[in-house]
Protein backbone atom coordinates (compact mmCIF):
# COMPACT_ATOMS: atom_id res chain seq x y z
CA UNK A 1 0.00 0.00 0.00
CA UNK A 2 0.70 3.51 -1.33
CA UNK A 3 -0.55 7.06 0.70
CA UNK A 4 -1.91 9.35 -1.08
CA UNK A 5 0.88 11.40 -0.90
CA UNK A 6 3.40 9.12 -2.73
CA UNK A 7 0.55 8.50 -5.53
CA UNK A 8 0.40 13.01 -5.71
CA UNK A 9 4.55 12.84 -6.55
CA UNK A 10 3.00 10.95 -10.23
CA UNK A 11 2.96 13.94 -12.65
CA UNK A 12 0.42 11.80 -15.38
CA UNK A 13 -0.48 13.46 -18.06
CA UNK A 14 -1.94 12.87 -21.80
CA UNK A 15 0.39 13.40 -24.51
CA UNK A 16 -0.30 12.79 -28.21
CA UNK A 17 1.99 10.38 -30.23
CA UNK A 18 4.08 12.50 -33.08
CA UNK A 19 6.34 9.83 -34.21
CA UNK A 20 6.78 5.96 -34.16
CA UNK A 21 9.93 4.37 -35.42
CA UNK A 22 11.03 0.49 -34.43
CA UNK A 23 14.08 1.10 -31.77
CA UNK A 24 17.30 0.23 -34.02
CA UNK A 25 18.74 -2.81 -31.28
CA UNK A 26 15.34 -4.48 -29.80
CA UNK A 27 12.84 -5.83 -31.93
CA UNK A 28 9.99 -5.58 -28.97
CA UNK A 29 10.77 -1.98 -28.42
CA UNK A 30 9.15 1.47 -30.19
CA UNK A 31 10.48 4.67 -30.12
CA UNK A 32 8.27 7.33 -29.84
CA UNK A 33 8.13 11.55 -30.31
CA UNK A 34 5.50 12.35 -28.09
CA UNK A 35 4.00 16.12 -27.19
CA UNK A 36 3.19 16.49 -23.57
CA UNK A 37 1.28 20.09 -24.41
CA UNK A 38 4.72 22.28 -23.44
CA UNK A 39 7.63 19.99 -24.89
CA UNK A 40 8.12 16.83 -26.91
CA UNK A 41 9.52 14.22 -25.45
CA UNK A 42 11.26 10.83 -26.50
CA UNK A 43 9.59 7.50 -24.46
CA UNK A 44 10.52 3.81 -25.24
CA UNK A 45 7.95 1.12 -24.63
CA UNK A 46 7.58 -2.49 -25.35
CA UNK A 47 4.64 -2.61 -27.41
CA UNK A 48 5.96 -2.87 -30.58
CA UNK A 49 4.10 -6.66 -31.17
CA UNK A 50 0.98 -5.04 -30.20
CA UNK A 51 0.69 -1.97 -32.57
CA UNK A 52 2.39 -0.45 -35.71
CA UNK A 53 3.70 2.38 -36.24
CA UNK A 54 1.34 3.42 -38.29
CA UNK A 55 -1.77 2.86 -35.72
CA UNK A 56 0.55 4.51 -33.12
CA UNK A 57 0.93 7.77 -34.83
CA UNK A 58 -1.90 10.09 -33.73
CA UNK A 59 -2.93 8.79 -30.48
CA UNK A 60 -3.44 10.08 -27.27
CA UNK A 61 -1.92 8.20 -24.68
CA UNK A 62 -1.20 8.28 -20.80
CA UNK A 63 2.33 8.73 -18.97
CA UNK A 64 4.21 9.17 -16.46
CA UNK A 65 5.92 12.11 -16.94
CA UNK A 66 8.36 12.55 -14.38
CA UNK A 67 10.08 9.59 -14.34
CA UNK A 68 13.84 9.55 -14.08
CA UNK A 69 15.40 8.97 -17.58
CA UNK A 70 16.88 5.97 -18.61
CA UNK A 71 18.83 4.35 -21.43
CA UNK A 72 16.98 1.51 -23.18
CA UNK A 73 19.53 -0.59 -25.70
CA UNK A 74 21.33 2.36 -26.14
CA UNK A 75 18.33 5.20 -26.39
CA UNK A 76 16.85 7.78 -23.84
CA UNK A 77 13.44 7.13 -22.85
CA UNK A 78 12.21 10.32 -20.65
CA UNK A 79 8.98 9.00 -19.15
CA UNK A 80 6.54 5.88 -19.51
CA UNK A 81 3.10 5.11 -21.17
CA UNK A 82 0.19 3.61 -19.40
CA UNK A 83 -1.16 0.14 -20.52
CA UNK A 84 -2.93 -2.39 -19.34
CA UNK A 85 -1.74 -6.21 -20.15
CA UNK A 86 -4.06 -9.11 -20.37
CA UNK A 87 -2.56 -12.24 -21.06
CA UNK A 88 -0.37 -11.99 -23.55
CA UNK A 89 -2.07 -8.78 -25.16
CA UNK A 90 -0.83 -5.39 -23.92
CA UNK A 91 -3.66 -2.34 -24.61
CA UNK A 92 -3.05 1.15 -24.02
CA UNK A 93 -4.80 3.55 -21.92
CA UNK A 94 -6.22 6.30 -23.47
CA UNK A 95 -8.80 8.88 -22.76
CA UNK A 96 -12.18 8.49 -23.96
CA UNK A 97 -12.74 11.75 -25.97
CA UNK A 98 -9.62 13.97 -27.25
CA UNK A 99 -8.33 16.59 -24.97
CA UNK A 100 -5.16 18.81 -25.19
CA UNK A 101 -1.69 17.25 -24.95
CA UNK A 102 -0.39 18.51 -21.56
CA UNK A 103 -3.63 17.78 -20.09
CA UNK A 104 -3.16 16.26 -15.56
CA UNK A 105 -4.60 13.05 -15.07
CA UNK A 106 -5.73 12.91 -11.82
Amino acid sequence: MINYDDFSKLDLKIAKIKKAEDHPNANKLVVLTIDVGDEEKQIVAGIRQHYTNKELKGKEIVIVNNLEPVTLRGVESNGMLLAASDGDKIVLLQPDKEVTPGAGVK
